[in-house]
């Protein structure tokens, strides 16, 4: 497959680079960052993607030198992954968080209150292949593993057709293990309020890292909007990840990532979600309300007053009867248990409202 350097390869919409100007590395946008796009509501909109992957600093922050040693012969490694490691990016290794985002993106006329619709139109993988990490003792399992030393990075190459990675069984054996590509971003979501960058790891009403694998192409995510013009960004891109993340990462790989970025106004949002206090996502098929706390149980409790609201605004259900239902009828997945701020999802299956008038 081509590598999409820079510049190089298809691009959709708009298009923002991964220059080093252009991102954010360990840190989110808040309300005095200056966008670096504006956008009209209705815009596409393609962003280059960094993986964090290989360019950390207890992977020698320099990646050419770690994807050179750990990969195929002819590996090309992205360019601008390659400058922003070797910038003076003012970053502090343990304090700051590992994910590279994308400065903000201005939709005008977006308000606090409204929702911006962030569909996800196109990912393009820019490289075949990918890293799974487990480090520093994070993961579902601190002190058990890495079994030895600080970082374990398992390295995930593409088949030929670009439908699967691979792993071995065992350290340097053949690659007979394959899985299929799922490509979504990890991160999308909404400048905070106030001076403050927020961390990268944990996600909150924000969005940011919230890492739901159901964000593939056609998917949209709604955010409460915090800021004027939403100040919209991306990063943390997956080629594949199970629900849970649990030894830290997904498949990490970099992404060409379109979008497609609108406003949902404040009346309208209430009247189609019920009061929304976390990101809502929506496929052909589902709608996925979430909810979020450092507390496991507390964050599936949130997702079901979500979905509960869901239903109310969408259908009318009763909340009893709502309640009743989404125990029958309805899958509550852990999104991820490795952010601090842990993560639960709904699938509600929209044809089971069928027969529904409202």
């Amino acid at each position: 497959m081509e590598t999409l350097q820079t510049g190089v390869g298809p691009v959709r919409g708009t298009y923002l680079p991964s220059t080093t100007e252009n991102v954010l590395w360990g840190r989110l946008p808040c309300e005095t960052d200056e966008p670096v796009l504006r956008v009209e509501p209705g815009t596409e909109v393609t962003l280059d993607t960094i993986s964090h992957e290989g360019i950390l600093e207890d992977q020698g922050r320099d990646p050419r030198a770690f994807f050179t040693a750990h990969g195929p012969d002819g590996v090309e490694v992205l360019d601008d992954a390659v400058a922003l490691a070797a910038s003076d990016y003012p970053r502090t290794f343990g304090v700051d968080g590992p994910h590279v985002v994308s400065r903000p993106v201005a939709v005008t006329g977006a308000r606090p209150g409204d929702l911006l619709a962030v569909t996800v139109v196109e990912t393009l993988p820019r490289v075949p292949y990918g890293v799974i990490s487990n480090r520093h003792g994070r993961g579902a399992l601190p002190g058990e593993y890495p079994l030895e030393g600080d970082v374990f990075s398992a390295f995930s190459h593409l088949t030929e057709d670009g439908t699967h990675a691979t792993l071995p069984l065992v350290p340097g054996g053949e690659p007979v293990v394959r899985y299929p590509l799922a490509p979504f971003p990890g991160v999308l979501g909404v400048a905070v309020t106030g001076p403050q960058r927020p961390h990268s790891v944990p996600p909150g009403p924000h969005g940011g890292n919230i890492d739901i694998k159901l964000l593939t192409t056609g998917a949209t995510l709604y955010l409460p909007v915090q800021v004027a013009d939403a100040m919209f960004y991306a990063g943390d891109p997956h080629f594949a990840q199970g629900d849970g993340e649990v030894s830290l990462t997904a498949l990490e790989a970099s992404l060409r990532l379109t979008v497609h970025l609108d406003v949902v106004p404040a009346a309208e949002a209430v009247e189609r979600f019920g009061e929304v206090v976390a990101p809502i996502a929506e496929t052909t098929d589902l709608l996925i309300p979430t909810g979020m706390d450092e507390d496991l149980d507390l964050a599936v409790q949130a997702c079901v007053r979500q979905a509960i609201a869901v239903l109310g605004a969408r259908y009318g259900m009763d909340p009893r009867l709502a309640y009743a239902y989404l125990s029958a009828a309805t899958d509550f997945q852990i999104s991820q248990v490795v952010d601090v701020v842990k993560g639960c999802h709904a699938s509600i299956r929209k044809a089971d409202f069928a027969g529904a008038t409202r």
